[in-house]
């Protein structure tokens, strides 16, 4: 099998031609220039060194030279080889409060913004692991089905805002059920849950979904987000404006940290307080590499052998064999008469 890994830089070739009538036409430009300075015969023995043989066999040379060089800048590739790759890690889920009590700027610059930040840090230190991304409120969300692409991890990340969930509320239950469902069926990876939440008024039973995902195999960690003294809720349409309950006061969010507590320990997972100097991500990522890396995934690849490295090679060779070829005759070369007496 054969192909080109540029082919659209064959079209140099192009210049090959324009480049020997370019040729033809200064040789015969040359030839007319001698032949009104005098007889032609006459000035042969005039110029006895001169070789017309040598400059063409000089020019055919650089011809040559430059159609490998153009096709080895093409990247041609003979034949193909197959390549197995095969990739051990495991699953993770981030499931992210996108409450409104997110916007609380007791971490910097405010929960759910550093919230975001960490896991993107996050998402570049993964390795072959499957990453899935679940937001939550009132309900939850797949934002992002499991997956390998990082990429497409951090693009989706980037678009998380407190509207993108319709119902307010603090689902953590539903987000951790949700997430149960969502890792690859029947797959015996090693599997794990990242709720981060501030906790605060959670409506389900978020202990008993963490049991349930323990009994299936699957840790569920928890990162609490903001401080115990609490914050108010910037109001995300009124800047320099706060969220104020049905009375006028302005609502104080604050860690729920006992309920998330409760809920790693369910789901026999680590509690982490997150804080503007220690999120706590780094030390949940330690958690999860000492997890059993198994296969999650054996591709093979059909893959071509390069080959432009012999063009190449065999351009200069031409050009430095050109360079080295005098154009006229060698005056001591023509002294030499091996036959004569």
């Amino acid at each position: 099998m054969f192909r080109f890994a540029h082919p659209e830089l064959l079209y140099l070739l192009i210049l090959l031609p324009l480049l020997v009538l370019f040729y033809l036409l200064m040789a015969a430009r040359k030839r007319k220039a001698i032949a009104a300075f005098g007889d032609p015969g006459l000035l042969e023995t005039l110029m006895p060194l001169r070789s017309p043989r040598r400059e063409a066999m000089k020019f055919v040379l650089v011809l040559v030279a430059l159609s490998f060089i153009i096709t080895g800048a093409a990247g041609p590739r003979f034949g193909s080889k197959l390549q197995q790759v095969k990739r051990e890690g495991v699953e993770l889920i981030i499931a992210l409060d996108v409450s409104n009590s997110m916007l609380a700027q007791d971490i910097k610059p405010s929960r759910l913004q550093a919230a975001k930040q960490a896991i993107s840090r996050v998402v570049e230190k993964l390795n072959n692991d499957k990453i899935g991304l679940i937001v939550f409120a009132g309900d939850a969300y797949v934002q992002l089905p499991i997956t390998t692409d990082y990429a497409s991890a951090k693009f989706f990340l980037q678009n998380i805002d407190t509207d993108i969930v319709p119902v307010q509320g603090t689902a953590i239950g539903a987000a951790i059920t949700m997430a149960i469902k969502s890792f690859t069926p029947e797959s015996k990876t090693s599997k794990a849950i990242i709720v981060i939440t501030d906790g605060e008024n959670h409506q389900d039973d978020a202990i008993l979904a963490a049991k349930s995902a323990r009994e299936q195999g699957i840790h569920v960690h928890a990162v609490g987000m903001g401080q115990a003294q609490g914050a108010p809720i910037p109001e995300p349409r009124a800047p320099g404006e706060y969220m104020k309950d049905a009375n006028g006061n302005v609502v104080i969010s604050k860690l729920d940290e006992e309920t998330l507590k409760a809920i790693a320990q369910a789901g026999e997972g680590l509690f982490v307080r997150a804080s503007d100097a220690n999120f706590g991500l780094n030390t949940l990522l330690d958690e999860i590499n000492r997890m059993d890396k198994t296969l999650i995934e054996e591709r093979v690849f059909s893959d071509y052998d390069e080959k432009y490295q012999y063009f190449l090679a065999a351009g200069l060779i031409l050009l430095l064999v050109e360079f080295m070829l005098l154009a006229r005759k060698n005056k001591y070369l023509l002294k030499i008469n091996l036959f004569g007496r």
